[in-house]
């Protein structure tokens, strides 16, 4: 009785999908690999839960059927040029990188504080419309009009969890010490990479709006 009043039906499929999507790699896995990679879990573990928060608004907006930023085009264009700003910035940062062993080991001291992690997180996920249409199209979709309001809020938490966990799951793997030992001189390498990808992300939000 207590699973059917709180799972839908479609659970699976949801659960499923939602999981699929996030094994492709978007900007928000690269700002987590980019600092689990030099700060390790600790430097990183409150971008996870920024992350995930701010996956939970665009849920909460799915559930309660808020569809200002879909329906509205110039809400969703100011978001996304917001987005692509912040994407082109922590970018630059990360395209920085230095590869002298003594500047490394300086800067791995200076573990970003709990909050700017956060709103690091919280910024990426925010930034990023693309989250709130995919969370309004795969409930909609998967779950249709016949679900309950518990079975919504049900899914909505289990997708954050799910969220939180496997970002947790990044960034504590990158931060094992054997990890670390492997890349120990290709650091600067892979936060290079990661600025490139999130610097082709934010080039590619703005190009949309390039007049040909």
């Amino acid at each position: 009785m207590l699973f059917s009043t709180l799972l839908p039906v479609v659970f699976p499929a949801l659960a499923l999908a939602h999981f699929v999507a996030l094994l492709s790699p978007g900007q928000d896995f690269f700002l987590i690999v980019g600092h689990s990679i030099r700060h390790k879990l600790q430097g990183s573990r409150f971008i996870c839960l920024g992350v995930a928060l701010g996956n939970a608004i665009y849920i909460a907006i799915a559930i309660f059927g808020w569809t200002s930023i879909r329906d509205n085009p110039v809400i969703f264009s100011v978001v996304e040029i917001l987005g692509a700003g912040y994407l082109l910035w922590i970018g630059s940062r990360l395209l920085k990188s230095k590869a002298s062993d003594a500047v490394l080991e300086a800067e791995q001291e200076q573990v970003p504080s709990a909050i700017k992690q956060l709103l690091l997180g919280l910024n990426s996920a925010l930034l990023n419309p693309k989250n709130a249409l995919f969370y309004m199209s795969i409930m909609a979709v998967i779950l249709g009009n016949e679900v309950t309001l518990v079975q919504q809020v049900f899914c909505g938490a289990w997708m954050f969890l799910v969220v939180l966990l496997w970002n947790l799951f990044i960034a504590a793997t990158i931060g094992q010490p054997r990890v670390q030992t492997n890349l120990k001189h290709s650091i600067h390498l892979v936060e290079r990479g990661a600025g490139i990808v999130l610097v082709f992300f934010g080039m590619a939000l703005f190009i949309d709006y390039i007049p040909l």
